[in-house]
């Protein structure tokens, strides 16, 4: 079924790092990751391209890097994108059934699909993933419809929808380096793709990636995931908060945001200053620490909140048994997981990468779960080829849900 040596390689273009992720395909469809590059990120702002001569940089760097630790020359990439341009909808297509028998074919299935991709999508936009949730024969549930009797056959896809030009960016990015792009893949799906189980996929389940300047989420319930998508804040607003809320320069902000940050504010902080060195031989200045969590505390909370707010009409706040699983850089701040326990009111936990071999210093790395999330995503990829299956959606949801 597989290619043993098969190279995959991931590539996440972020707002705060650029990072590369070169995994490899065993024998049985294993993944390991061989090795990681990174390089920071200057040319992305909320997870779009501002500076393309900036990134090309960054990636020509990360890349590098990542060749080195694997030892081997990378050819082709799994692309992540994100940002405000992402549209994510549950879509409905639907394709009568002609035949004087009624009997539904693959061709019938795979045109109700087609027709549920284009529900929604604006002019300039295409698609980047769709996942099949579920399929109805006459309004009745079907698990496959094909040879199945009926007058019409319906299927429920998730479907998200890029900006083409704004993609496109991304890719020529990629492409002047003489690298090819395999596919662009939403990143928040890529996250979930490296740190869910079946198990947690079929209880119920949230991942959420806290960015340096876009928040990802995608929720899973079923074994088919149900609803995903962004929002433009990330840790650099929290960053900028600090940088006015204290009189900052962001270089400082940031620094001090590593060193002193928390998502709740501790009560011991309370009358507590921190000393800050100055240039040009000038007195040290303090800062109220109690004041600095205090800012942290309410823009982390507000941004958890909108994710909740929008994950509640899908059934999320109820039906994800498996818990909340949080990612990215974010998910290293202090107390991050009580805050998240107290909006959402489910197991939280911190995202760590699953059924994938590699360093534990990388596979434990929350930063790190896109890219590898991108691996893992080539792979199914991959192991879909030699098959002979109908639709590239309903064979991923049904390896989404192993």
């Amino acid at each position: 079924m597989f290619n043993p040596g098969h190279l995959i390689v991931g590539l996440e273009i972020g707002t705060s790092k650029v990072c590369a992720a070169v995994g490899e395909i065993g024998s049985r469809g294993e993944v390991t990751v061989l090795g990681i590059g990174q390089a920071r990120s200057r040319g992305v702002r909320k997870g779009e391209i501002t500076d393309a001569a900036k990134a090309d940089d960054d990636v020509r760097q990360a890349i590098a890097e990542a060749e080195d630790m694997a030892n081997v020359e990378i050819q082709s990439v799994y692309l992540a994108v994100t940002g405000t341009h992402i549209r994510c909808q549950n879509s409905k297509g639907v394709q009568p059934i002609p035949t004087v028998d009624r009997t539904i074919t693959r061709e019938d299935v795979q045109a109700a699909i087609h027709n549920a991709k284009l529900v929604g999508c604006p002019n300039g936009f295409e698609v980047v993933d769709s996942v099949r949730q579920d399929f109805l024969v006459d309004d009745r549930p079907c698990d496959n419809p094909v040879d199945a009797v009926g007058a019409r056959v319906e299927a429920r896809v998730h479907v998200i929808h890029g900006n083409s030009n704004r993609i496109a960016t991304a890719r020529r990015v990629v492409e002047k380096l003489e690298i090819a792009v395999e596919k662009p893949v939403f990143g928040g799906l890529a996250s979930a793709l490296a740190v869910l189980t079946p198990e947690q996929k079929e209880q119920g389940a949230v991942v959420i990636d806290l960015g340096g300047g876009t928040t990802d989420y995608a929720f899973f319930q079923g074994g088919v995931l149900r609803h995903s998508g962004v929002l433009a804040v990330g840790g650099d607003h929290v960053t900028n908060d600090l940088a006015n809320g204290l009189k900052l320069p962001l270089p400082q902000a940031e620094e001090i945001k590593l060193k002193l940050g928390r998502a709740l504010v501790d009560p011991a902080s309370k009358g507590e200053v921190h000393s800050l060195p100055r240039d040009n031989g000038l007195q040290p200045r303090t800062i109220n620490v109690e004041h600095l969590q205090r800012i942290m505390h309410l823009r982390l909370e507000e941004t958890l909140r909108i994710v909740a707010t929008e994950l509640a009409p899908h059934g999320a706040l109820v039906s994800a048994g498996a818990g909340v699983f949080l990612c990215g850089g974010g998910a290293r701040v202090n107390e991050i997981e009580r805050l998240a326990e107290e909006i959402f009111q489910l197991p939280i936990g911190r995202a760590h990468v699953q059924n994938v071999s590699g360093p534990a210093d990388v596979l434990g790395n929350p930063e790190f779960a896109t890219a590898i999330g991108l691996v893992r995503y080539g792979s199914m990829r991959e192991q879909r080829k030699p098959k002979r299956r109908w639709d590239i959606a309903s064979t991923l949801s049904s390896l989404l849900s192993r």
